[in-house]
């Protein structure tokens, strides 16, 4: 096999299909565009599902290209040595053109010719479908191998659950695929060892779907008329396997990200099973990040949908670093070697290079801040252990008033010699989300239109925007009223005169910090005389009775309230003031949006 670097095989697929008539197309972004059922592109194939059902491309009917990809379902098993949350996928496709006649041999051809890949041939196995039911078994693939010289007993037929492409729905174009693998230096795990085993002798590196089928309602799978080939080969794996080494991240895609945790850190990649695992997370998670965030359609961390996954990746990679001792700001640091491995595929990365830093500083600050506070209370809360088991309650308590995931108070507890009682954590999880929705109505009614998240949601920022308001105008600023539906709030306040319109950017800047600040909402029940003590501002207490519910969203808010609340000020996801003007004498009234109705 020829040494190659992830630059070099980049290039060198490209320029095989390139030169056999492909037109070859950039990445799609990472967030995908037309499908709403996924939060990232987890597939080569994925941003071309239009064209693969039919539609025409602008290219043309030959394309290839690198994709960026992302699979986040198991974060958790990222540290191992396999896998990755970010991957690029190398991919050629036929959109009715040629089909497995010419896929099979041009596969062949870039693995083992010598001005190619150059793998020798008896390194390679291969799997081919071996039929049931509803399609017969695929002899024209094997039928190709074998004329490319492949021994039969190198060539697999395998079932379904390995060999076959469709749709979730089994509706819509679908087909038999052949795998290609190198056979690693392990021995055979049995006689029946076959690339279908996961005792790791078979590495698959590339696939050639061949869409042949259209799936019909009733099951059925009738041919189509111009079938299609989808094929997918994964950088990082055919690297590893290329260059010999053990494991993806040491190849060159990851070793200059890793000479920098070394440096920052101190610690040696490889000195034992808990740093390089630390290494890994860090490498992959902040690489991950990065993408993310420089993406064309990029993210920044938030509570929600991709947000919620980036801030679980830059949080898990802070959490890691602090394990290997990295200074404060190494997630940027590190950021900056990832850029500049990644500028040359990707310019995007260098243009938005330092948006990414910002994302990144500003995410590890906050979990640092609520990993120090969180962690006094997590010791506290371990000195009064009489067992070895934290409680279902006291982990939750951790979750909603100081931020932290559940698996770092697990990380936490099993670095002690301690357990967490995840299930009765996951208890009390859901018994608070029942109790900020049942009876929501009963206990508030003034000014929501109804109980809903969205509108939890609007009604907490109304707290932020009132806090704002009274830092921008002076401490005199009192709620005189609010009005809030699904779609947006209304807050009347005291006021004399029409605000200007650098205080309106100034107390929208200071709603959004407090955002992004993502505080927990802290609810606790006291005497109105208790509530004021604690400086709480009191509206309407009338309403409430003898004892009230005080609401504190960090050192930005604390008042007394009954109303439905976000469980922390980042749900919110952005905010923005429509229009300011007059209420009544001497009251002003703001409209203002919050989350996606932001770019409506």
């Amino acid at each position: 096999m020829r040494s190659i670097t992830s630059g070099e095989l980049r290039a060198l697929y490209l320029e095989f299909f390139g030169q056999r008539g492909h037109a070859v197309i950039p990445s799609a972004s990472l967030i995908p565009e037309n499908d709403p059922t996924v939060l990232f592109t987890t597939a080569g194939m994925h941003p071309l599902v239009p064209y693969l059902l039919g539609a025409a491309h602008p290219a043309g009917k030959r394309l290839a290209d690198v994709q960026k990809c992302a699979r986040t379902g198991d974060i958790e098993d990222v540290g191992d040595a396999s896998h990755l949350t970010f991957f690029e996928m190398l991919g050629n496709w036929s959109l009715g053109d040629y089909f497995k006649e010419k896929a099979i041999p041009w596969s062949w051809e870039f693995l083992t010719s010598a001005d190619w890949l150059d793998i020798p041939k008896d390194r390679l196995a291969f799997s081919v479908f071996a039929g049931d039911g509803n399609a017969p078994r695929d002899d024209d693939s094997f039928r190709l191998w074998l004329e490319q010289g492949v021994p039969a007993e190198r060539i697999f037929y395998l079932p379904a659950e390995n060999n076959w492409w469709g749709l979730p729905s089994r509706i819509g174009p679908c087909g038999p695929d052949t795998e290609m693998f190198i056979i690693t230096d392990k021995e055979p795990c049995g006689p029946d060892c076959s690339p279908a085993c996961s005792c790791g002798r078979y590495l698959e590196i590339w696939n050639d779907v061949f869409m042949q089928y259209n799936g019909q309602p009733d099951g059925t799978l009738l041919p189509l008329a111009k079938p299609n080939v989808d094929t997918g080969m994964g950088l990082e794996r055919t690297l590893c396997a290329l260059t010999g080494k053990k494991t993806v991240y040491e190849t060159d895609l990851f070793a200059p990200i890793l000479d920098r945790i070394a440096e920052l850190t101190g610690k040696a990649y490889g000195q034992d099973d808990d740093v390089t695992k630390s290494f890994r997370i860090v490498a992959d998670h902040i690489r991950a990040s990065v993408f993310i965030i420089g993406d064309p359609r990029g993210v920044t961390p938030s509570n929600v949908d991709q947000g919620y996954v980036l801030r679980r990746l830059i949080r898990r990679a802070v959490r890691h670093g602090m394990r290997l001792g990295a200074p404060e700001g190494f997630t940027a640091e590190v950021a900056r070697v990832v850029i500049d491995k990644y500028r040359a595929p990707y310019p995007e990365l260098g243009e938005a290079a330092g948006f990414i830093r910002e994302q990144l500083l500003l995410e590890e600050g906050r979990f640092q801040r609520a990993l120090r506070q969180g962690t006094r209370e997590f010791e506290k809360a371990a000195a009064r252990l009489t067992g070895s088991v934290i409680d279902g309650l006291t982990a939750f308590h951790l979750y909603d008033t100081y931020g932290f995931p559940i698996e770092i108070t697990a990380e936490l507890a099993k670095e002690r010699g301690l357990t967490v009682d995840e299930a009765g954590f996951r208890e009390h999880f859901a018994a608070h989300q029942e109790r900020s929705h049942d009876g929501a109505e009963q206990r508030f009614k003034g000014g929501l239109a109804d109980a809903s998240d969205q509108t939890a949601r609007l009604h907490t920022a109304t707290h932020l925007l009132h806090a704002a308001l009274r830092k921008v105008l002076g401490g005199e600023v009192a709620q005189k009223g609010s009005n809030i539906t699904a779609e947006r709030l209304r807050f009347d306040f005291s006021f004399g005169r029409r605000m200007t319109k650098d205080e309106l950017a100034q107390t929208e800047r200071l709603v959004n910090e407090s955002i992004q600040a993502d505080h927990p909402v802290d609810c606790r029940e006291m005497t109105v005389e208790e509530a004021r003590d604690e400086g709480a501002i009191g509206l309407f207490e009338s309403k409430y009775g003898d004892r009230v519910k005080v609401y504190t969203m960090g050192p930005v808010s604390k008042e007394i309230c009954g109303g439905p609340h976000a469980s922390r000020t980042g749900d919110l996801g952005s905010f923005k003031i429509q229009k300011e003007e007059a209420s009544s004498a001497g009251v002003r009234r703001i409209r203002a949006v919050i989350g996606a109705s932001v770019d409506a």
